[in-house]
C-alpha cells in the first residue's frame, strides 16, 4: 500500500502535498517537479550532473543562439560552492548550504550574428533551466531556483564577464528531511500547492478576453 505521504509517480518520495492538483491531466513528471528547501547532504554523482546539463543544452532558442551559460558549484568543492553560497540573501542562506549543487543561470545579452541584443536571452535561459528541473525530476533530484541574490556581487565572485547577466541561482540536490528547517520555512514545505487558474492567466486572442 502506498504511504499517504509519498507518490510514485515520477519521483518516489516526493510528498503528495507537492504533487501538483491539476485542473486537466498533465505529464506526471511535470506534477511531481516542485522547489523544496530540505536538501540532504548527498552528493550528485558527476555523470547525473552532466546529463542534468545535456537537458539544458537541448532547449529551444531565438535564432538557435542558445544564450545559457551555467557556473557549478559543488558542494564537495567548498571553495567555488562558497563563492556562490556568499552571494545569496540570508533567507536563502539558511537552507541553500544543505544541496548538493549551487547552479548560476547566465544569460549572454547579445546576439552572436548580429550586434544587437538579444532580447529573448533570459526567456530562453529560463527554458534551458526548465528543461534541466525536469530531467532531475526524472532522475529523482529537486531543483530549487532562487532569486534572492547579489547578482553583483555573483558577478565578481564568479569572474561573469560584461555582456552576460546572471539570471538565478538553483539549489539541486536530494529531498531532505523538513525537520532540519525552522518552523516558517517547515510549514512552507508542507503545505499543498497553489496556482492562478487556465482563465487568469490565458486569453482568447485578445487581453482580457475569455479563453
Amino acid at each position: 500500500m502506498t504511504s499517504p505521504t509519498t507518490s510514485t509517480a515520477a519521483n518516489d518520495g516526493v510528498p503528495s502535498a507537492k504533487l501538483a492538483p491539476t485542473d486537466h491531466p498533465i505529464d506526471a513528471l511535470l506534477r511531481a517537479r516542485w522547489s523544496p528547501r530540505a536538501f540532504s547532504d548527498r552528493a550528485i554523482a558527476e555523470p547525473d550532473l552532466r546529463r542534468l546539463l545535456e537537458a539544458a543544452r537541448w532547449a529551444p532558442s531565438c535564432s538557435n543562439e542558445q544564450p545559457w551559460r551555467f557556473i557549478v558549484g559543488r558542494r564537495t568543492e567548498s571553495e567555488a560552492f562558497e563563492r556562490i553560497f556568499s552571494c545569496l540573501t540570508d533567507g536563502n542562506r539558511k537552507w541553500a548550504g544543505r544541496a548538493a549543487v549551487l547552479l548560476v543561470s547566465v544569460a549572454k545579452l547579445m546576439f552572436d550574428r548580429h550586434p544587437v541584443s538579444n532580447r529573448h536571452a533570459w526567456h530562453d535561459t529560463g527554458l534551458a533551466l526548465a528543461q534541466l528541473l525536469v530531467q532531475a525530476t526524472s532522475m529523482g533530484l529537486v531543483g530549487h531556483p532562487m532569486a534572492g541574490f547579489d547578482a553583483e556581487a555573483l558577478r565578481e565572485a564568479c569572474g561573469i564577464p560584461e555582456g552576460f547577466e546572471p539570471v538565478a541561482v538553483t539549489a539541486l540536490g536530494y529531498l531532505g528531511d523538513p525537520a532540519l528547517l525552522d518552523e516558517v520555512l517547515r510549514a512552507r514545505e508542507l503545505a499543498s500547492r497553489q496556482r492562478h487558474t487556465i482563465d487568469q492567466l490565458a486569453f482568447g486572442g485578445q487581453w482580457a478576453h475569455a479563453l
